[in-house]
């Protein structure tokens, strides 16, 4: 999820959508079952009352899960409930309200409605995290397998469940190994498995580095998006090996990028794109210099005008003084 850019070929639009439209299908009337039950979550969100961990303000949200009907006659089957206390018919329900109809899994169209219903931005970085914790293989897409389990590893069997569950898992998310997982799970989760990808598109990249970025971020992130922006080595993609060793660089490479070596086993990129950060920092440095020695010059032009003014006006009232 995070945002579905490998889908659509477009890092602005959503994660759960290839088109990026929120409205439309995502607001649209869940169908019925064939059970015969109607399946229709409604969500309501207020006012945001407080802040989550990542920034964004977290909404009260009243959650009304679907309705169950008894199955093959017994009202009881939904009391059957796993050891943490989880039901796994609700969790199955609740799949298929989003799920395909065609495809046992919840599609692009399903996880944009799933989305609106729990009161998030398909786009945002909780989203992301949820799919981390669902290990979801492919952006706009939960399989049934991958719900249920991932419902069951966060410990939640409705939305309200799992809306409530963000804070926690954005806390899980800055835990050093964790990040390491959530950030090395980003970069095959914007892959295009139909396409068999390798590398990740150049702007995908750019997309998912910002996305996995928001809760802490890095110093220098900024300045190697914007070399690869301008993309002075004309890449096309970036490989794991770079995904992965740029979170190194991020946690062993100061600011200023003194302590960087060529000699060390860094990809041949990084290397370009410290000469060309230098380069940059130069012409600023250069640039400000300059702008400030020409202040200087214009502050003594200034001062050497109204010097001679004073004398002139000094020397005609002498003048002026004798005269008299």
């Amino acid at each position: 999820m995070g945002q579905c850019v490998t889908k659509c070929k477009n890092p602005t639009s959503s994660l759960g959508s290839k088109s990026g439209d929120k409205d439309g299908s995502s607001k649209s009337q869940h169908k019925k079952s064939s059970g015969g039950h109607k399946e229709e979550p409604s969500v309501l969100c207020s006012k945001a009352s407080s802040e989550l961990l990542n920034g964004t303000k977290a909404q009260e949200v009243r959650v009304e899960t679907p309705v169950i009907s008894a199955v093959m006659g017994d009202p009881r089957k939904d009391e059957h409930l796993d050891r943490d206390g989880l039901s796994m018919l609700r969790i199955s329900e609740l799949f298929r309200c989003y799920k395909d109809e065609h495809e046992d899994a919840i599609l692009e169209e399903g996880m944009e409605r799933f989305c609106n219903d729990l009161c998030v931005d398909p786009a945002e970085f909780r989203v992301l995290v949820l799919a981390w914790k669902f290990q979801a293989a492919t952006m706009c897409k939960f399989t049934r397998k991958e719900f249920v389990d991932g419902c069951k590893a966060i410990q939640a069997d409705s939305l309200e469940g799992i809306y409530s569950r963000f804070p926690c898992m954005l806390v899980d998310a800055r835990g050093e190994e964790n990040f390491k997982d959530l950030y090395r799970f980003t970069f095959q989760f914007g892959l295009d498995a139909e396409e068999g990808q390798r590398s990740l598109q150049r702007d995908i990249a750019i997309a998912l580095w910002r996305l996995v970025f928001t809760q802490d971020t890095p110093a220098i992130l900024e300045h190697w998006l914007d070399f690869l922006v301008e993309n002075p080595s004309g890449i096309r993609g970036i490989s794991r090996d770079t995904w992965n060793m740029f979170l190194n660089f991020t946690q062993t490479i100061g600011p200023d990028l003194s302590n960087y070596s060529e000699d060390e086993a860094w990809p041949s990129l990084f290397d370009t794109f410290v000469e060309w950060e230098l380069e940059h920092r130069k012409k600023k440095e250069e640039q400000a210099q300059m702008a400030k020695e020409e202040e200087g010059r214009s502050t003594e032009t200034e001062c050497s005008t109204t010097t001679d003014r004073l004398e002139t006006e000094g020397s005609r009232g002498s003048q002026t003084w004798g005269g008299h």
